[in-house]
């Protein structure tokens, strides 16, 4: 069977999931994603289709899933390489009976430590202080502590709930929203449960995201919000572009009505590189690499291996996240 591999993580790092999909006897085509939707069409019309996608970011929209099925070669399962499906037209390709894999609960530890390290970073106001010494420069700026502080977190699912955790090591007093919040955390779980994402925003000094990017969520965080949220609070977002508008972030950085914002994600990406953010002192960007670390690179890349593999040779063990009726 035939295979397209675009996730660039899992190429770039070395581990047995590399063996694991060798060994299955499948050819491979590798491409460097994360790839938009005229050259996915490119890559299924050159190699007259692909049984399975073992994607990243890539756009799986619903005309490459069309094509796909319509490629002599069928497409029979789509595989992601992470757990945000928010690339890939899953509706539609549940209304085509194919299955969407996913690789849930394995990079929550890495990506709630990029959080607490974006946190860090913008109170101690790193990309002045960067910018200054890497210039030669001994220039500073007083920072702010977070103990003591109240953290908010917008979505308590695995990511939310280790960033709590390591908020509260540090000194953090903690609030949360989700609106299965009872089954997300046990009763004991020490924060502040509060019926709306609003009432998060209004008592929190650092408000960390952690929803998935749907219609509901897009645009969350838009000036509206932010006149809600303390002043010169932290936003951080370790989630999705969308959740934000940009503008209108950019603007309270740049006036000071928030304190900061440290983002490993954006509308666009990779995004230009005049984006406006960049020349911000207060803002911090990292390139989407909340959840690439070696250890959670290869747990990743080993679940969604083993989720396609299965799938391909009838073995049931592999996670779905759509369901058919």
């Amino acid at each position: 069977m035939r295979i397209l591999l675009t996730t660039t993580s899992y190429q770039d790092t070395p581990g047995p999931h590399h063996d694991l999909l060798a060994q299955s006897g499948h050819t491979v085509v590798r491409a460097r994603g994360p790839i938009h939707e005229d050259e996915l069409l490119k890559l299924i019309a050159e190699h007259k289709g692909f049984d399975g996608f073992l994607c990243g970011d890539d756009a799986i929209t619903a005309k490459v899933i069309d094509a796909a099925l319509a490629a002599p070669t069928k497409l029979r399962v789509i595989a992601k390489y992470g757990i945000g499906l928010d690339s890939i037209d899953v509706t539609h390709a549940t209304s085509k009976k194919i299955p969407v894999l996913f690789t849930p609960g394995v990079n929550h530890t890495t990506v709630a430590e990029h959080a607490i390290g974006l946190m860090v970073a913008v109170s101690k106001h790193f990309n002045f202080h960067l910018a200054a010494t890497r210039k030669g420069e001994w220039k500073r700026k007083t920072g702010r502590e977070l103990a003591g502080k109240t953290l908010g977190v917008i979505g308590a699912g695995r990511i939310g709930r280790e960033v709590m955790l390591r908020a509260k090591a540090m000194g953090m007093s903690l609030v949360a929203y989700d609106p299965m919040i009872d089954k997300c955390l046990p009763p004991d779980f020490p924060c502040k449960r509060v019926p709306s994402a609003e009432d998060v925003l209004r008592e929190a000094d650092v408000v960390s995201l952690h929803v998935p990017a749907t219609d509901e969520t897009k645009g969350f965080i838009n000036a509206k919000r932010i006149e809600m949220m303390r002043p010169e609070a932290i936003l951080i977002n370790t989630a999705r572009g969308s959740l934000v508008d940009e503008d209108a972030v950019l603007a309270a950085c740049k006036s000071g009505r928030l304190y900061g914002y440290g983002t490993d994600v954006v509308n666009v990406e990779p995004p230009p590189c005049d984006h406006p953010f960049f020349a911000v002192d207060n803002i911090i960007v990292t390139p989407h690499v909340g959840s690439r670390t070696l250890e959670s690179v290869q747990r990743q890349a080993d679940r969604a291996t083993r989720n396609i593999l299965n799938y391909l040779k009838g073995d049931k063990d592999f996670i779905q996240a759509n369901t058919f009726t």
